[in-house]
């Protein structure tokens, strides 16, 4: 049953085999990475004030086209890129307590989470993401290596400003 997030699926019944654990775990990705890698490390790939994504201003509660605070990175596991993380963040929660998002250059947002107490998650969403969705064109670039790919994502709170994280699973995530 698809819910309010257009598209996005509340339970997950098709996920493949091979990334149910990753996708329907509700701990730190990161820390699941850094478990099954020997080396794991962020690339940022982009920061700054863009728009969001077309499904994205409803669930974070702002006018379409308003400009918010977007980080985009890859994950890298064994230097292989795994995946693709897109976080959106309100421009109003940078003075809500977000502001050290803005800070983080190469480290993991997962750590600034699942670190602070304070900082509350809703629910995860799944979807495939097909080649004309911009988080597909976004995490795989020019090249079409997958029909689809699957994602999750989900808001975090602090001082009721929402961020939404998404993560976008590449085709080499299957195989850490």
């Amino acid at each position: 049953m698809t819910d309010f997030r257009r598209g996005w699926l509340a339970h997950p019944f098709s996920l493949p085999r091979a990334l149910r654990p990753l996708l329907s775990d509700h701990g730190s990705l990161t820390q699941h990475l850094k478990s099954c890698c020997a080396s794991f490390r962020v690339l940022p790939l982009a920061t700054g004030q863009a728009r969001a994504n077309p499904d994205e201003y409803a669930l974070l509660g702002v006018a379409p086209e308003t400009r918010v605070y977007v980080r985009e990175v890859l994950l890298l596991c064994n230097e292989v890129p795994v995946v693709f993380a897109h976080s959106v963040l309100p421009t109003g929660g940078l003075r809500g307590g977000w502001n050290r998002v803005t800070r983080l250059g190469s480290r993991s947002l997962g750590e600034v989470l699942f670190s602070d107490h304070r900082v509350e998650r809703q629910s995860l969403a799944y979807r495939r993401v097909r080649r004309e969705h911009p988080l597909y064109r976004a995490a795989i670039g020019p090249r079409a290596e997958a029909d689809a790919l699957w994602a999750r994502r989900s808001i975090f709170c602090l001082n009721r400003h929402p961020l939404l994280v998404t993560e976008v699973f590449l085709p080499d995530a299957y195989a850490p």
